[in-house]
C-alpha cells in the first residue's frame, strides 16, 4: 500500500499530466488548474480525495472540472467577470457531472480579473480584487446568475430579496450581502477578500515558508482554516450548530499539531487526523468543502506570486513552451 506522502504526489502528477500544453506556467489558467489539483489531491479531512470519494463525487472529478475551467480563467483579465465565470461554470459541468467546482470558480474569478502580467510572478491583493468586483455591474450580476443556477449548488437556501428562482439582481455584490452570514464566498464577495489573505493565505504562506511539504501544509491550512470559521456548507445542509461542532473539534485537533515539519508524520498526529477525517464521513457527511474552496483560492494567490515555485516544480511535468 502507497505512503499517504507517496500517493499524493503519484495522484497530483497524473492528474497534472492532463494539462493543456498551450496554458503557460505560471499563468492564471495554469494556476487555477494547479490550485484545483493540489487541493483535490492533498488528503484533507472530510472532503474527496485519491483515497476517498463521496457516492455523488469522486478525485476524478474534481481533476476534470479543475482542468476545464484553466481556459476560461486564463482569459479573465480581458474579459468581463461574469462572462468569465459563466464559460468556467460551463465547461466544468460540461467535464464533469457534479457540482464540482463552483466556490472555486467564484472565488478565483475575481482574482484572475485583477490587471497584471499574463504569467507570474503576479502579486494580487485584496485591494486589487475589491476594485474588480466593484466594477461589476448588472450585465455580469444576470450572466453570474445564469451560472449558479447553472451548477444547481445545493443548500443556498432563499432570500427575501433574491432567490435563483426569481430574476438577477442588479448588483450582484448587494445580492450576495444577503448570504453573507451564512455563506463564507457571499461574504467575501460582499465584504472583500481581507480574511482570506490574513486566514488561509497567510497560514499555508507560513507553513511552506517554514519547510513543510506540500501535502501536509495544505492539511495545516485547511485545519486552521476549519478552526477558525464554522465551514458554510457544513452549516448550510447541517445546520449552525453541526458546523460549530466540527469547528471546535477542529479548534482542538490545531491545538495539538506538530509545530515543526519535522513532526509532521508523527503517529500519533496522523492518527489524530484520521480520527476526525472519519467522524466528519459518518454516520452523517459533514463535508467541509467551503474551507476547501479558500484553500484552492490560497493555492492560486501563492502560485501565482511565485512563492509556491519550489514546492510545487517537482511535482509538476514540465509544460512545452506553446
Amino acid at each position: 500500500m502507497p505512503r499517504p506522502a507517496d500517493r499524493f504526489v503519484a495522484a497530483f502528477a497524473a492528474a497534472t499530466a492532463g494539462l493543456p500544453a498551450s496554458l503557460a506556467p505560471r499563468s492564471r489558467g495554469w494556476c487555477a488548474a494547479v490550485a484545483s489539483l493540489v487541493e483535490a489531491a492533498a488528503a484533507k479531512p472530510g472532503n474527496v480525495h485519491p483515497a476517498a470519494a463521496f457516492p455523488d463525487l469522486a478525485f476524478t472529478d474534481l481533476v476534470a472540472a479543475g482542468i476545464a475551467i484553466a481556459p476560461a480563467i486564463d482569459a479573465a483579465a480581458t474579459r468581463p467577470l461574469g462572462e468569465t465565470i459563466l464559460r468556467a461554470v460551463e465547461a466544468a459541468t460540461a467535464a464533469s457531472p457534479s457540482n464540482a467546482n463552483l466556490g472555486i470558480v467564484l472565488l478565483i474569478a475575481p482574482l484572475a480579473a485583477v490587471p497584471g502580467p499574463t504569467t507570474g510572478p503576479a502579486p494580487v491583493s485584496a485591494a486589487d480584487v475589491a476594485l474588480v468586483l466593484e466594477a461589476a455591474g448588472p450585465a455580469d450580476a444576470a450572466v453570474i446568475w445564469t451560472a449558479i443556477e447553472l451548477a444547481k449548488p445545493g443548500g443556498l437556501g432563499t432570500s427575501d430579496r433574491w432567490d435563483l428562482a426569481g430574476p438577477p439582481p442588479a448588483d450582484i455584490r448587494a445580492a450576495m450581502g444577503e448570504s453573507a452570514d451564512r455563506d463564507t464566498i457571499a461574504r467575501l464577495w460582499a465584504r472583500g477578500y481581507t480574511e482570506l489573505f490574513a486566514g488561509p493565505v497567510a497560514d499555508l504562506a507560513e507553513a511552506v515558508g517554514s519547510g513543510w511539504p506540500l501535502e501536509p501544509a495544505v492539511i495545516r491550512c485547511h485545519l486552521r482554516q476549519l478552526a477558525r470559521c464554522p465551514d458554510s456548507l457544513i452549516g448550510r445542509r447541517h445546520g449552525a450548530a453541526a458546523a460549530a461542532d466540527v469547528t471546535a473539534r477542529a479548534a482542538e485537533l490545531v491545538a495539538r499539531a506538530p509545530a515543526s515539519p519535522a513532526a509532521a508524520t508523527d503517529p500519533d498526529w496522523l492518527a489524530a487526523v484520521g480520527a476526525f477525517d472519519a467522524s466528519l464521513r459518518g454516520p452523517r457527511r459533514l463535508n467541509p468543502g467551503t474551507t476547501a474552496d479558500l484553500v484552492a483560492a490560497a493555492l492560486y494567490i501563492l502560485l501565482r506570486d511565485g512563492r509556491l515555485t519550489d514546492a510545487v516544480a517537482a511535482l509538476v511535468p514540465r509544460t512545452p513552451t506553446p
